[in-house]
């Protein structure tokens, strides 16, 4: 279908720095064809009227558990252990594969609703993740959370799972990576033959990393190194990495991100409820890695909500350095928009641009947060809730529009998610 976005405010990347420009945006097929003022022989399908919206790239949630989400304010102001192995853990434990369906569907709807085109998730089930992207319409890169010891038979069917969804998947808008958990749940042994698997696969990896007290100085006890370290020692860092919270880092540790280009995906709101601290992301930012965005499953931060953790990400890194010109509205947006199509190797998203992949999000300006409209790059990060977003564009298909999604009947997934944690959490 041609679809033509008439007459739009529109955030465009233009010498590295995003600027708001009104122009037209014609979409062929699956891709964006112009973005200016649409020529004569584009005869659209279908005409989209830009009036008091604003068009941005699809954003890019590059660190979720996506069928975690019926565990939303279900394990709250507890200490990290006590969330994890004392509640999610055991429900966890319950969740049948229907169960994980329903899940991600439930994410899908408030990543879609929220503006969200494309996001990382580290899941048990693959299939039915898979199912719940490919009936949303949304664009995914997937990993099973890998856990194991040695060559033992349960890390050895979880890493099979990872591999067979990669090799059967026949949804083009869905990708892969490896997921080994983190230090604590994978020996080095197992970490190596995740690694060499991916080598074998030309697949990168997502892990967590760094992301609290006891995972540094437990790893610091045994190994004499800390996490950052031993992924270098071990060779994790051999490949392309996604590495989440990376809360607890040196300067060696930071150094040994950048020359070995693994990227950070910060999740500050799930790391401050949790109490697990703040990433040095100026420190990561200036030291040129690359940095990105995730929210972490709604059951730590409560939402996936990728506004709210971009306001929380500027406003933060401002406070604790003292610095009220650091993480920009521009440094951010970037983050979790063309810092992510790079950690993702995917440059054909994050920008609305002619030959780019029409993930596009529109939001309604009409609204008192955005008037009057002073910056809207600024309003972007410090104004904006996210559910200003009125349509969604992901690979050339109308996802949501008006506000109403069109791919899931969203009261149904609702009632499967109340029933769920009624017959798990009772």
């Amino acid at each position: 279908m041609k679809i033509l976005i008439k007459n739009i405010k529109s955030l465009i990347l233009i010498n590295n720095e995003y600027q708001v420009k009104n122009c037209d945006i014609c979409i062929d097929g699956e891709k964006i064809v112009s973005v200016g003022e649409s020529a004569d022989s584009f005869i659209p399908d279908y005409i989209i009227d830009g009036t008091s919206r604003l068009a941005i790239p699809g954003l890019i949630n590059t660190h979720t558990h996506s069928y975690m989400s019926f565990f939303r304010n279900i394990a709250d102001d507890l200490s990290f252990s006590d969330w994890l192995f004392g509640r999610i853990s055991p429900l966890e434990d319950k969740l049948t594969h229907e169960d994980m369906y329903w899940g991600a569907m439930l994410a899908c709807i408030e990543m879609i609703r929220t503006g969200t085109t494309c996001f990382v998730d580290m899941n048990m089930d693959m299939r039915a993740v898979i199912d719940a992207v490919t009936h949303s319409g949304m664009r995914a890169v997937l990993s099973r959370g890998l856990v194991g010891e040695g060559n033992n038979e349960g890390g050895r069917v979880r890493l099979e799972e990872n591999l067979r969804a990669f090799t059967e998947c026949t949804n083009p808008n869905i990708t892969f990576l490896l997921g080994p958990h983190a230090p604590y749940t994978c020996d080095c042994e197992y970490l190596k033959i995740v690694t060499d698997t991916a080598k074998k696969h030309n697949l990168g990896l997502t892990i967590h990393l760094s992301e609290s007290i006891n995972e540094v100085e437990n790893v610091q006890k045994q190994f004499n190194c800390s996490p950052i370290e031993l992924m270098e020692k071990t060779g994790v860092f051999d490949v392309p990495v996604i590495a989440a919270h990376c809360v607890l880092l040196s300067d060696n540790d930071i150094d040994i991100l950048r020359r070995n280009n693994v990227t950070v995906a910060t999740n500050p709101k799930s790391n401050l409820k949790l109490a697990n601290g703040i990433a040095p992301l100026v420190k990561l930012y200036e030291k040129g890695v690359n940095t990105t965005i995730g929210t972490d499953s709604a059951a730590s931060n409560n939402t996936l909500n990728m506004f709210s953790e971009m306001n929380y990400t500027a406003m933060l890194h401002k406070g604790v350095s003292h610095n009220p010109t650091v993480m920009s509205a521009d440094d951010v947006l970037k983050m979790a928009t063309v810092n992510a199509s790079k950690a993702l190797h995917n440059p054909n998203i994050g920008q609305i641009a002619p030959g780019m992949c029409a993930d596009i999000t529109i939001l309604d300006i009409d609204t008192p947060q955005f008037k009057p409209q002073n910056n809207l790059k600024s309003a972007l990060v410090y104004s904006a809730c996210g559910y200003e977003c009125d349509t969604v564009i992901i690979n050339g298909k109308i996802v949501m529009e008006n506000k109403e999604i069109k791919t899931i009947d969203t009261q149904k997934v609702y009632y499967e998610c109340e029933q769920i944690i009624k017959r798990i959490d009772s």
